[in-house]
């Protein structure tokens, strides 16, 4: 396995010549330890297994006894008793079976049950930066597939081994007891599955990493396109036939891993299936050779053949164990690549959690740069070059898709090649754009003050670093260089659940789960009583709304909150906030893509937000503006200027020419409709 690169967003890359199918002691260790909950479990299912082994080993004995004594003799009782034990047996050997079953069963759900949370406990812990950079559908593979691969590994892999060796061992020592010179020779052909095996077992590993990537490939296409902003994207851009092409190729990719996965199982098992058939025929070739001369009975060759067919398919079994094994487990390294993700934010080992905080903002010469911590997911960079259209590929540049890049990052969420962006700046793309410049900074010692309960207005052109600003407040990001302090704590100090608590954020682009609006608003407070939902909701201007519905609150809001409208959808995002009653508000208040009715409603409910609270704001609108008590100017990452409209105005500087160009209020236009780009 080669690594490439440092940290979290290295890709990891395996050599073909080193993916051998072999197994760690380190990772049987770490495997070990999501299995030792259940060892309980783990021992009765050895013990039914036991159990199973030697209820088998009898029925060849009893073929034994009707045919050398029970028939000779004419004995019937001891025929009717040989007839029960043959029914009776089986039975028994099934029922055990079904105990089996559910007892692995309940092993291997719950090794799943707990793969699957540490998975996403360790997901939900994340930096921002690890989902700008890594594909969703590729998240959920290794959630479902790898999951229950490494869940067979366990369940599946691991008890056919244990069984089969058993009944291995317990069938030799029988079948020498009744003649060891045939069991030698039964054993003599054991290099004959040994050959295939060395060679077919580095095939299949490598075949089951590769259709396991191709799998990922296939979901992270289906998770972008099937989606609501997926399926709206490609409707609007009519791009159907070229989505459906690019399904098909990846499709069939898998599919065609899928049959050479199965042609070269088939081939191997061929091989295994003649060598046992040569082991056979030379075994009833001399047993009968020996029973012509004598040496043993006609029962006892029969008996013998019965336990060549259980010596041949366990040893069948455990040449290819080694192989199977080997590649089950790659569905565990798969998911220790995630688990083993370090975070780049995590609390301190003494963060503290204030009960309460008084909003107090500091920054002190912050710097923080997109690239320099890296743009890479734990997925590595495929680029997926794409060209449907004329026959001359020169004709058309090709379309490339990155993801979870190893070379490339997302568009800046200030527009400026920084992050995720969608072209509106809401950072809710779905195709990211290569990084343009490496380690290009999105700030560069930015130092500014807001005292509680001041509303600071973050002003400048696309690109400034003004969403960069709202982003490392609440630790979506931590700085490059410098500090930010509240209430005179390094934020990096403070818990981050607990610095989540005291900040509200209201975002351009609001994201609303497919629930109900109740489940939605009680996001923000679970406990939260009617009356609270409904005062929220009046101070947000959607109560009257959301009472009209025919479900009212209990009305499902759809994907990505889609059945509302944007102004709908915007106020309820704005009532969860108010329901949590932050004391430090983040927003970015941009409302130029609503009617004026919804901008009126959205506007007023912000101002009653932000009354009595500290106020970092994106500001749009004059209003907004005017009523700051600190304008904070950025160009460029930079701090350029700070101060109140009056001030900045005098300054003649880049404010003075925002509003010249943007801001004032043009002839017959209110000065409350303006809004800055």
């Amino acid at each position: 396995m080669a690594v490439h690169g440092s940290g979290w967003w290295t890709y990891i890359r395996y050599d073909e010549k080193q993916d051998k199918p072999s197994v760690s002691g380190a990772l049987l260790r770490r495997v070990a330890a999501y299995a030792r909950p259940y060892l309980r479990l783990i021992a009765i299912m050895l013990a039914t297994i036991v159990g199973i082994n030697l209820l088998t080993l009898i029925p060849p004995l009893l073929f034994r006894d009707l045919i050398d004594n029970a028939l000779p003799s004419g004995d019937v009782g001891r025929l009717n008793l040989l007839a029960l034990g043959m029914i009776g047996i089986p039975l028994l050997s099934g029922l055990i079976g079904v105990y089996q079953r559910f007892v692995s069963a309940r092993i291997g759900e719950g090794i799943i049950f707990d793969l699957r949370s540490c998975l996403f406990e360790h997901l939900q812990r994340m930096s921002l930066r690890f989902f700008t950079n890594t594909r969703t559908g590729e998240l959920m593979a290794r959630l479902n597939n790898d999951v229950v691969g490494a869940q067979q590994a366990v369940t599946s892999t691991s008890v056919n081994i244990v069984s089969n060796f058993l009944a291995l061992v317990m069938t030799a020592a029988v079948m020498l007891s009744l003649e060891w010179r045939l069991t030698l020779v039964a054993v003599a052909i054991l290099p004959l599955f040994l050959i295939p095996a060395r060679r077919v077992g580095t095939i299949l590993r490598r075949i089951a990493r590769d259709s396991m990537n191709m799998n990922a490939q296939m979901n992270a296409l289906m998770n972008e396109t099937l989606n609501v902003s997926g399926a709206l994207l490609v409707k609007i851009f009519g791009r159907s036939a070229d989505e459906n092409a690019r399904f098909r190729d990846r499709a069939a990719a898998v599919r065609d891993i899928g049959i050479s996965q199965a042609v070269v199982g088939r081939w191997f098992f061929m091989g295994l299936g003649l060598a046992s058939s040569i082991g056979t025929a030379v075994v009833f070739w001399w047993g009968g050779m020996l029973v012509l001369q004598g040496e043993f009975t006609v029962g006892t060759i029969v008996a013998f053949g019965a336990y060549l067919t259980q010596l041949y398919g366990p040893l069948a079994s455990l040449t290819n164990a080694r192989v199977e094994f080997a590649t089950s487990m790659v569905s565990f390294e798969r998911v220790f690549e995630v688990l083993d993700l370090p975070l780049d934010i995590a609390d301190r080992p003494k963060a503290v959690a204030p009960a309460q905080v008084e909003g107090h903002v500091r920054f002190e010469d912050v710097s923080f740069s997109y690239g320099e911590a890296g743009g890479s997911g734990v997925f590595g960079l495929q680029d997926v070059q794409r060209f449907r259209g004329p026959s001359d590929a020169s004709a058309v540049p090709p379309v490339r898709r990155y993801h979870g890049a190893g070379h490339a990052s997302g568009a800046g969420p200030d527009g400026d090649g920084h992050g995720p962006q969608d072209g509106d700046g809401n950072g809710n793309g779905h195709e990211a754009a290569p990084k343009p410049l490496a380690g290009r900074q999105a700030l560069t010692n930015v130092s500014f003050e807001i005292k509680p309960g001041q509303l600071a207005a973050l002003v400048g052109p696309s690109g400034a670093g003004k969403t960069t600003v709202t982003y490392l407040m609440p630790r979506l990001y931590d700085p490059t260089e410098g500090r930010i302090l509240l209430d005179g704590v390094d934020i990096r100090d403070i818990q981050l659940e607990s610095l989540a608590a005291h900040i509200g954020i209201v975002t351009q682009e609001s994201y609303l789960f497919h629930d109900t609006i109740r489940s939605n608003l009680l996001y923000a407070k679970p406990d939260a009583t009617q009356e609270e939902l409904e005062d929220a909701c009046r101070a947000a201007n959607i109560h009257d709304h959301i009472a009209s519905l025919p479900e009212g609150y209990d009305t499902v809001v759809g994907e990505r909150g889609y059945r509302l409208s944007g102004g709908e959808k915007q106020r309820v995002a704005i009532a969860r906030v108010i329901l949590k009653d932050p004391r430090l508000l983040i927003m970015d208040e941009a409302t130029s893509h609503l009617d004026s009715q919804s901008e009126a409603l959205i506007q007023a409910a912000l101002e009653r937000l932000m009354v009595g609270r500290t106020s970092l704001v994106i500001a749009h609108r004059l209003s907004t503006i005017l009523a700051a008590d600190v304008i904070l100017v950025l160009e460029a990452g930079r701090l350029v200027e700070r101060g109140t409209h009056d001030e900045l105005l005098a300054q003649g500087g880049l404010y003075a020419h925002l509003y010249e160009t943007q801001f004032r209020p043009r002839p017959q236009e209110e000065p409350d409709q303006q809004a800055i780009g």
